[in-house]
């Protein structure tokens, strides 16, 4: 997989997804087999720059490969402002997000919104690909919605602005993340232009890559949800393709022990009490891949502020002696 100057070392990419894709999940995504992980999506608002929690958002570990930060924006110049701002920063790789459906995003007319705009999308992706030298990549959905799916047309405009990469997610804005994603228009987008073509949505085991991949002929997969608690699903389904056959699953002292290295990173990344706070939401995740897990912690889990009472109600919750 070739993203302008950059080889990567497979074709699974970690999505980016607000408030999940942080740093420490980058770097444990990257360790389990991921061969580009994309930051949480950051603010082009000028205001908002040196913020601490979006400084946070762009920050890369030393382990996670490629330092690749989404820019979410509306205006063309801010939006080759924050390319050019990150880059100073270390990103190697800029993506664009033109796909998130989130009300608040689309409400100002930002992510997947852009695409009722081609002249704007042409705009913005003009300016970006302008202003830094480093590759640019473009993530989208098929369209606005089921009577607006426009994906083909928004890929021959990124295709000509010189973007690098394409990723499209297999609904449209109006879809949400509702019903199953469809892939059709993936495939047709990828017979018609020649930059890399990403396929997202719905990918959640081995099988339904290796399927996704026939079916769309994409270069890669993006991999988003199906990765919460769940990081070594990069390693199951390198393994598949390469030999069709499936790895075992992680055992449950195997799931213990990537819980409590994340969580250890989540309290050191963002200190003790915010840490303790954002961990709750992946301690549930990992929780849904153990079978016989004490849920009735779960409530001391999500009230404690202390990370050490945290990781000590973890290993009871799996039933491990401290």
């Amino acid at each position: 997989m070739q993203i302008g100057q950059y080889t990567l070392s497979n074709n699974l990419i970690l999505a980016p997804m607000a408030g999940i894709s942080d740093a420490p999940f980058r770097e444990l995504c990257s360790q389990f087999g991921a061969g580009l992980t994309v930051s949480e999506m950051v603010a082009s608002n000028p205001a908002l720059r040196h913020h601490e929690r979006t400084l946070l958002r762009a920050e890369h570990g030393e382990n996670s490969g490629l330092r690749c930060v989404q820019i979410l924006g509306t205006n063309p110049k801010d939006l080759a402002d924050a390319a050019r701002f990150n880059v100073k920063n270390g990103a190697q790789i800029i993506d664009i997000n033109m796909g998130c459906p989130a009300k608040k995003v689309c409400s100002v007319a930002a992510g997947s919104a852009l695409l009722r705009d081609e002249e704007l999308v042409k705009q913005i992706l003009d300016a970006v690909v302008n202003a830094v030298n480093v590759p640019v990549t473009l993530k989208i959905r098929t369209g606005w919605d089921k009577e607006n799916r426009n994906a083909l047309t928004i890929a021959k405009i990124a295709e000509n602005a010189g973007v690098q990469a394409l990723t499209i997610h297999g609904r449209t804005r109006a879809c949400k993340f509702e019903g199953e994603a469809e892939y059709e228009t993936i495939k047709q987008v990828k017979q018609a232009v020649k930059i890399p073509v990403i396929a997202n949505g719905d990918i959640d085991s081995p099988q339904k890559a290796q399927f996704v991949l026939n079916e769309t002929g994409a270069d890669a997969i993006m991999i988003g949800r199906a990765a919460q608690g769940n990081p070594w699903i990069f390693e199951q389904i390198s393994h598949f393709l390469a030999h069709e056959k499936l790895l075992e699953s992680p055992s449950k002292i195997d799931i213990h022990r990537v819980l409590t290295a994340h969580l250890e990173n989540l309290y050191l990344f963002y200190g003790k009490n915010l840490g303790v706070r954002l961990a709750r939401k992946h301690i549930a995740w990992y929780f849904r891949h153990v079978d016989d897990i004490d849920l009735s912690l779960k409530q001391q889990i999500n009230q404690t502020l202390e990370p050490s009472v945290q990781l000590d109600l973890v290993r009871l919750a799996f039933g491990l002696t401290c």
